[in-house]
């Protein structure tokens, strides 16, 4: 039987949650609001985080919608959800309770208390969220209950999608965007259209409850990644504009670093509108261009994604707790921040390998809490598995 998995998909996943690291690390440099910060910080840093700040979580939004199609594949809805629940839910909750709080901990720190890791780690159980006087929160794991969330209301939608009905739909879909000007123009209004009715009401929060705008966004990315794979043309569309694709990405974003990005100028009313327009017409095209040019390039395996393909959501998971508690101690030093950036990256990853290799793929527990198959389920699949 020929092997349909999408080797590219893993790829593109692997290197998104890579990305991820170094952003992560990064905001321990630039001016934005963070939980540790450096004793000096930079614009510098800000300008390349400009950039993939307005796609990367637009990314793993729809590759974990494309993820969800091949699962569905596979499985039940009871069993999709059961699965869902074990290795998005469960690793989520042991996150809040093991993984997240040193991060607030080292956070109070560097704010002037002055209390023990016990001392604070009791207040977690007072179940009041953070930042008002709590300690209980999901941090970087926000991801993992809107990504829980879209699965399950999502459902109905995406098991409609493939049955004969769903496929029709899809199908004229997939023709009527397989005209490029169709497929830039009408999703970057979409989601202009978002900051435009909702970013002064539901300003970004991560908080699920209320962030609506960031619903609008993702909720539809998880779709439209779902829709991607129910047919091929969509596929070979991405594949066949990917240099036109290419070569927009490169001319707007040259234009953005150029008239926006650097100097950053006031901007107000219609001539923000008219920015925010352009910058999401920008981000669409860094998406159509990754998944193009990523379907007709990266559809290889080596031992290295192999690897590297279960190894990624524990480093997910991880990673934000070794950067700020190896932060924490970087800030005072007096070290440049070029060599400090690269010290903490270099710990961030190394921390989650050494936690990663030599402990939490070895044994059933840390496996089933950091969201991995068992040990003896870790059988090749046909079709890609990509959880989250």
């Amino acid at each position: 039987m020929k092997s349909t998995r999408r080797y590219d998909l893993d790829w593109l996943r692997v290197l998104a949650f890579g990305l991820l690291l170094f952003f992560h690390a990064g905001m321990f440099f630039n001016y934005w609001g963070w939980h540790v910060k450096n004793n000096v910080q930079t614009h510098l840093i800000e300008y390349p985080m400009r950039f993939t700040s307005s796609w990367r979580m637009a990314l793993l939004f729809m590759i974990s919608g494309m993820g969800v199609y091949w699962a569905l594949g596979r499985r039940s809805a009871g069993e999709f959800l059961g699965e869902r629940t074990k290795r998005i839910f469960l690793p989520l909750v042991f996150g809040m309770f093991v993984i997240v709080p040193p991060q607030i901990f080292f956070e109070r720190l560097q704010q002037g208390a002055s209390f023990s890791y016990w001392e604070f780690y009791k207040t977690v159980f007072n179940f009041k969220p953070y930042p008002e006087g709590g300690s209980l929160s999901w941090h970087h794991l926000w991801y993992l209950i809107y990504l829980f969330a879209y699965s399950i209301i999502g459902l109905p939608i995406l098991l409609y999608l493939r049955k004969p009905a769903g496929q029709r739909v899809t199908a004229r879909l997939a023709s009527f965007f397989s005209n490029p000007v169709w497929l830039l123009v009408l999703p970057a209004v979409w989601h202009w259209l978002a900051d435009f009715l909702l970013e002064a009401r539901f300003p970004t929060t991560n908080a699920l409850v209320d962030d609506w705008r960031q619903h609008w966004h993702y909720f539809t990315l998880f779709l439209t990644g779902y829709v991607f794979c129910t047919q091929q043309q969509f596929w070979d569309t991405l594949a066949r504009y990917r240099f036109l694709t290419l070569g927009l990405m490169l001319g707007c974003t040259t234009t953005l670093y150029a008239f926006f990005w650097i100097d950053q100028p006031e901007l107000e009313g219609w001539n923000y509108e008219a920015y925010a327009l352009f910058r999401t017409f920008n981000a669409w095209t860094c998406l159509l261009t990754i998944f193009g040019n990523g379907y007709r390039y990266l559809n290889f395996n080596n031992r290295f994604l192999t690897y590297a393909n279960e190894a990624v959501y524990p480093f997910y998971i991880l990673h934000q707790t070794i950067t700020i508690a190896a932060g924490y101690y970087l800030a005072p030093l007096p070290i440049d921040w070029p060599v400090k950036f690269i010290l903490l990256a270099a710990i961030t990853f190394f921390g989650c390998w050494i936690l990663y290799h030599f402990v939490i793929r070895h044994f059933s527990f840390t496996r089933l809490v950091f969201g991995l198959k068992p040990k003896a389920a870790r059988v090749p699949s046909p079709r890609a598995s990509l959880i989250p």
